[in-house]
């Protein structure tokens, strides 16, 4: 049952994530400064590079752990790996968006104030990132034997 709870909740993680950079790419193409659309500084575009390839390698994780998981394979080590990395991708993508909003991020007419609270409490959740990380490393070593 935790494998399919794992992967539930990388799949929020997903969610998040891909929400973060959504309302990201479209606030930075409205908000202007210097003249032009903050999605033209490069410092913003780093950013959304960033969490565009973060949210997709959440994606692919996660899907690899449901995959697995819907042919009956063990898929313990997987579903850590995509709920350890989905809700950290969820985390710093939402921490990023806040930084790409900037003061108008931290209202409550923003969507990005809501997945900025949410994010957190998804890497407690199911086990904790460090249990995760503990899983792991455990099913790592138990799968290649000396």
């Amino acid at each position: 049952g935790l494998e399919l709870d794992r992967i539930n909740v990388a799949s929020r993680g997903v969610g998040i994530a891909q929400a973060a950079l959504d309302e990201s790419v479209r606030y930075a193409q409205l908000r202007k400064t210097f003249g032009k659309p903050i999605a033209q500084h490069q410092a913003i575009q780093l950013k959304l590079a960033d969490m565009a390839t973060r949210t997709e390698a959440a994606r692919l994780l996660t899907q690899r752990a449901a995959e697995m998981y819907d042919r009956g394979v063990r898929c313990d080590m997987e579903a850590g790996m995509a709920k350890l990395f989905a809700t950290e991708a969820a985390l710093e993508n939402a921490t990023e968006a806040m930084r790409v909003h900037g003061g108008y991020g931290y209202s409550t007419d923003a969507p990005v104030e809501r997945l900025y609270r949410d994010a957190p409490l998804l890497v407690i959740g199911e086990g904790t990132n460090e249990l995760q990380r503990i899983i792991i490393a455990r099913q790592l070593v138990q799968r290649n034997p000396a």
